[in-house]
């Protein structure tokens, strides 16, 4: 291949501008050109493409967000935007895509290959929650984030004896709130992959660990789980223990990648890039046992992720 896209899709992540960086100074070393694909397929529809060289993405691996801005793309979900893109690509000399995203970027790509675009899918989202990957871009840097605005939270809720019930994100999967709530010593942890009481899982839980002199308590919720206020209404009602519904929010979206977002994103854009210079499309690149790997799209679109259970089960021998 002699030109090459690159795009990001979904919600963003730190991490993706050091994925971008890569890809570009890859293909620029093996003499491939290399576009920057402007607001995900949107912009891959509409023609919104930026020529990117060695320079062009220097000082952006630590930075959070993404230089190519990102967006969802119903137009996409459509045979007549797909032919759109593909046009688009056709028009623009475009031979292959790296797509950084989630499980919805990836069916995009594959959805491209399948027209004749070969497009390489890298996982870069916060959730951690891409079955076919142990790790996605950006999960490390958010656990940190919430870690540290969850600490500062801590100290009114401790001064003040309260219980602060934190909402994080994670619609449908709950690695952040297991993993983040574990590290701040969470009193509870409720996730969408668990069934739970409130009674028994929250309530009679703070009640046991006020007997042995608690005063103050985190619960972590996963987004999923919703009515974070409600939940802080009725913990109050049934403790006597003044509570407060704090959600983070996109905060936790934000900052600068850690040194492991950076270099896992440096490590799998440098991978997608190796595979379209063999010709080959339609896979997936990822992380298994800290070892970058690739494998079928098709494939790894039919996987499930699970929760740790046996994880799920130590955090709450660990917090009361």
């Amino acid at each position: 291949m002699k030109k090459i896209g690159v795009l990001t899709s979904g919600g963003d992540a730190p991490g993706m501008n050091a994925a971008v960086r890569a890809v570009v100074r890859t293909a620029c070393e093996n003499g491939m050109e290399v576009v920057g694909i402007r607001r995900g397929y949107t912009g891959l529809i509409n023609g919104d493409m930026v020529e990117l060289n060695i320079r062009s993405v220097s000082d952006i691996i630590h930075r959070g967000g993404t230089i190519l801005y990102s967006a969802r793309c119903l137009e996409f979900k459509e045979e007549a935007g797909l032919q759109k893109a593909v046009q688009t690509c056709k028009d623009n000399d475009i031979e292959g895509i790296v797509v950084i995203g989630g499980d919805g970027s990836f069916r995009g790509a594959r959805d491209l290959s399948l027209r004749g675009v070969p497009c390489i899918g890298v996982p870069g989202t916060i959730d951690n929650d891409i079955a076919c990957t142990d790790y996605t871009i950006g999960y490390d840097t958010c656990l940190n984030t919430i870690m540290e605005m969850v600490d500062r939270v801590r100290d009114t809720t401790e001064s003040h004896d309260r219980c602060s019930v934190i909402e994080v994100m994670g619609r449908r999967a709950g690695y952040l709130a297991l993993n983040a709530g574990i590290a701040v010593g969470a009193t509870t942890i409720l996730v969408p992959e668990f069934d739970f009481d409130i009674e028994r899982d929250v309530i009679e839980r703070m009640r046991r660990t006020q007997k042995t002199g608690k005063r103050h308590f985190i619960i972590m919720v996963a987004e999923g789980i919703g009515g974070v206020e409600e939940l802080a209404r009725k913990i109050e009602a049934e403790t006597q223990v003044e509570s407060r519904a704090v959600i983070l929010g996109h905060v936790q979206r934000g900052g600068a990648p850690t040194c492991k977002d950076r270099v896992v994103a440096s490590q799998m854009g440098n991978r997608a890039v190796k595979l379209l210079l063999d010709g080959i499309g339609n896979r997936v690149v990822g992380m298994k046992n800290e070892q970058i790997f690739d494998m079928d799209i098709y494939e790894a679109l039919s996987q499930t992720k699970t929760l740790d259970r046996e994880l799920f089960d130590i955090s709450y021998e660990i917090s009361i």
